[in-house]
């Protein structure tokens, strides 16, 4: 009871920022919580589920947790498992009072990883190799003046402090405790409806927003929920805060490729999460992103501001959508999306309410897109950048056609000089099946015939005025040609490889998975050592352009013709990939692996869509490494 009495009275000035349409003792009303127990419940049965479009998983986090096995508390960490259990929580961040504690639980257990830190003063610290990773806590009771230098973020929500807000619940629950027939009452409640009660005393946290908004304005700075779950509020036998309650209640949705303890710090750090109050509705498929020509950007990633760019949100349930820059509202709307041109570079968070019994309570908090003019690097353009001994052979037409097409019909060599037998690279340029050309590749030939590969890059016809399988057919066509002649320019006709980038991608992987293309020119996919496909599509059932339905668009679909058969694989994408293409990629690696095809699905960090393909000739660059390796490995 004292500690419910002591957080009424630590904050005086704190307790009117929040505006409310009732309080926490009128949302007790039995009607009132059954009506907010029947609108979760409708919204549970309505909710969409989108998939995520971008490099990253979404895992429930929770964050301040309280439980060190000690007297003092009531809470301990096998209770804390058997919740996470219970609530579908994925990590638990420790935050032992002046520790992290010797015998804190680390690593996984039971499929849940638990990451040891410490709550020290008005901080939250998580040890690591690379440095601590550190939060401001309860700034409630820091100096208006604090300094957010040295942090990599801060409390947006804190459970305690909220409870220090609603000062009427405070009173209620001391007017309970002296008369037995009331505090009955509440107990029923509490057993009957766990989530709505605990819920009673809860709202926005307007002085942490302000805070924060001011913060993002210079630097960027991640926004965390503190659940500070102690299960130690306990009355007459009566636990009133256990730990699967507060789990369900308030996460932290961590975005990261694999629950990993390095790859969550990361993930944290860079800003890679949201907060969401799960009680109201699960928020798992929502997004927030910036999108342009160069790629789709998360929360927490710099956005190059280049023209077109656009903030795209997804929500699974209607909710009203407010968008913040500079802490002020910039976009106010409903539904389940939001499409926001900004105008101004910046931070850009959003908020999400649901109204509920006859209220609005906040759901979800978004870290921001950091909105930044672009700088040389984001502005990946191609390059003629050309290196040593290399001999060049241009324009040599692989097929014949209609004479409009005969630059399309046409093929560069990059040859390494003074080698022969050398195994052979043949490239396919992506640009959506509608634009791009051979001529835009002198870098990347030169790249790879360097380090001793024979390199043949065709054009191919373009859509619209050559619809699919146009382009398709010329590949095969330039293909069939490199089988053909290569070995008259000292290249290896057993051992060529084929590689594409985006629409490349899409071509390369249907020419090796459906064999009709090649058969024409009495060849099989055999012929082929190994596939490169990178930033590829391979469901375009969803594009018209391959076809005037489903059926027609699946036989252009390379997901759709995976085999045991095929030649084996490597599986590129990158950080700031488009939208649904490392989707896709992991969905392509998954049925080449189950077909038993080998297939290596590699991750390029710190690109997007245009600089993975643009700065591969680069020293060391990430991708063309790893497409060596993999040539290499094949050809042994």
């Amino acid at each position: 009871m004292a500690r419910w009495t002591a957080l009424a009275l630590t904050l005086a000035c704190f307790g009117a920022e929040s505006q409310h349409s009732f309080t926490a003792v009128q949302r007790l009303d039995e009607s009132r919580l059954e009506d907010t127990r029947r609108q979760r419940l409708e919204w549970s049965r309505k909710r969409v589920v989108y998939p995520r479009l971008g490099v990253y998983n979404d895992f429930r986090g929770i964050l301040h947790v309280h439980a060190e096995d000690a007297e003092h508390t009531l809470g301990t960490r096998q209770q804390v498992l058997e919740a996470a259990h219970q609530t579908g929580v994925n990590v638990i961040l420790w935050s032992d009072h002046r520790g992290p504690k010797p015998d804190t639980w680390s690593g996984y257990r039971e499929g849940v990883l638990f990451i040891p830190g410490s709550e020290d003063d008005h901080q939250l610290r998580y040890p690591s190799p690379e440095g601590d990773l550190k939060f401001l806590s309860h700034i409630e009771e820091l100096p208006p003046d604090k300094s957010p230098d040295g942090y990599d973020g801060m409390e947006i929500y804190n459970r305690h402090t909220d409870a220090k807000v609603h000062t009427d619940l405070t009173n209620y629950l001391q007017k309970a405790l002296k008369n037995k027939r009331e505090f009955g009452r509440l107990a029923g409640k509490q057993k009957d409806y766990p989530d709505e009660v605990y819920a009673a005393g809860t709202g926005r946290l307007d002085n942490f927003l302000a805070f924060y908004d001011r913060v993002i304005e210079t630097r960027q700075f991640t926004a965390i929920a503190a659940n500070d779950a102690h299960r130690n509020q306990v009355f007459n036998n009566v636990v009133f805060d256990p730990y699967e309650v507060s789990f369900r209640f308030v996460s932290t949705h961590i975005l990261a490729r694999d629950l990993e303890a390095g790859q969550i710090r990361d993930a944290l750090r860079a800003g890679h999460a949201y907060v969401s109050h799960d009680w109201l509705c699960d928020p798992s498929g929502f997004s927030f992103i910036a999108l342009n020509n160069l790629g789709a950007f998360d929360m927490g990633d710099r956005v190059p501001a280049i023209p077109k760019t656009r903030l795209v949100a997804r929500f699974p349930i209607p909710a009203h959508v407010l968008l913040y820059h500079k802490g002020q509202v910039v976009s106010d709307t409903n539904g389940n999306e939001l499409n926001y041109t900004p105008t101004e570079t910046g931070a850009y968070r959003l908020e999400a309410r649901l109204t509920i019994a006859g209220e609005e309570r906040p759901w979800i908090y978004s870290n921001p897109l950091y909105l930044a003019l672009p700088v040389a690097a984001d502005l990946a353009v191609p390059t003629n950048w050309r290196a040593e001994g290399i001999q060049t052979i241009r324009d040599i037409t692989y097929t014949d056609g209609d004479p409009k097409d005969a630059n399309k019909h046409k093929l560069d060599l990059y040859l390494p000089e003074g080698k022969k037998n050398f195994p052979v690279l043949v490239f396919v340029h992506g640009g959506s099946w509608r634009s791009g050309d051979r001529s835009q590749y002198t870098a990347l030939g030169n790249r790879f015939a360097a380090a001793g590969y024979g390199v043949v890059i065709p054009s191919y016809r373009l859509a619209p005025a050559n619809p699919p399988p146009a382009q398709i057919r010329d590949v095969a066509a330039a293909f069939a040609w490199t089988v053909a002649n290569i070995e008259k320019h000292g290249g290896n006709p057993k051992r060529i490889f084929i590689a594409g980038h985006s629409a490349g991608g899409h071509l390369v992987s249907q020419l090796a998975l459906d064999p009709k293309y090649l058969l024409k020119y009495n060849l099989t996919p055999k012929a082929i050592a190994g596939v490169m496909s990178v930033s590829g599509v391979y469901d375009v059932r969803a594009i018209a352009m391959f076809g005037p339905d489903e059926n027609a668009r699946t036989e252009q679909s390379p997901l759709h013709f995976v085999n045991r058969h095929a030649p084996p694989f490597l599986v590129a994408y990158c950080q700031w990939d488009y939208p649904g293409l490392p989707g896709q990629a992991r969905e392509f690696d998954r049925a080449l692996r189950h077909n038993f095809v080998a297939s290596d699905l590699v991750y390029i960090p710190n690109k997007n869509h245009i600089s993975e393909i643009a700065y591969i000739w680069q020293p060391g660059d990430t991708l063309a490494q790893q497409m060596l390796h993999f040539m290499s490995s094949a050809a042994n």
